[in-house]
């Protein structure tokens, strides 16, 4: 498993993401329809770092899920760490996705937050959730790492809520943009995928380096007879 991740450090890898953004940007500028709910605006190109940030961060923190499984199932301290990975750089994706459609959602409808969009506040639910994960984690010793694996297995109830949660209460306020024909323009499918794959390259390699700092500083624990 680690050296599975270590891929993602590769020269080659890094190589392989760096096209990939760099395809997302020129087709997201270059081709991408700007005419989203009726309104025009260059600020609709957003959308497609806003809906590949939020589906990246909904796979990072399901990783958590599974890897907190995991160390539970067999008390390995990697499936801590590699929760515990996902979980900071999903939490920051997470982050980027609720800035971002805070500004796509002033654009369309005026307001950069309301607390009748039911997707916002439990998006912002989840966010809120997994900050109060990473500080069970930080703040435990190796020993009571089940305490974050718990967590980190109850927290992830959040984000199919989130996901569910429009198309539960509100179906007429998030209409699907993608493949809709009776949306007032609508977002390219093909751009949509090549910048999902972007921002997952990069999330694979951000997770890849995270979970190394993190072997690193237990190494240093264990030498100094700290852990």
């Amino acid at each position: 498993m680690r050296s599975g991740l270590r891929i993602f450090q590769s020269k080659l890898f890094l190589l392989g993401l760096l096209a990939v953004g760099l395809a997302s940007l020129v087709l997201v500028f270059g081709f991408a329809p700007t005419a989203l709910y009726g309104v025009s605006t260059p600020g609709n190109l957003i959308a497609y770092w806003h809906i590949s940030l939020a589906w990246t961060a909904g796979i990072a923190l399901l990783l958590t899920f599974l890897g907190s499984v995991q160390y539970l199932r067999t008390r390995n301290r990697y499936w801590n760490l590699l929760a515990a990975g996902s979980g900071e750089v999903g939490f920051v994706m997470l982050t980027a996705t609720m800035v971002m459609g805070s500004i796509w959602g002033s654009l369309i409808w005026g307001v950069y937050w309301s607390w009748g969009d039911v997707r916002m506040v439990t998006l912002f639910i989840a966010w809120f959730v997994y900050a109060g994960y990473l500080v069970v984690f930080h703040s435990t010793k190796h020993g009571e790492g089940k305490y974050a694996a718990v967590y980190g297995i109850l927290g992830f109830l959040t984000i199919p809520l989130s996901f569910l949660s429009v198309r539960l209460w509100q179906p007429e306020l998030h209409n699907p943009t993608l493949g809709n024909t009776g949306a007032t323009g609508s977002i390219d499918g093909v751009i949509l995928v090549v910048s999902i794959i972007a921002i997952g390259l990069l999330y694979l390699a951000l997770l890849s380096f995270r979970v190394r700092l993190f072997e690193l500083e237990d190494a240093i624990l264990e030498r100094t007879g700290r852990n």
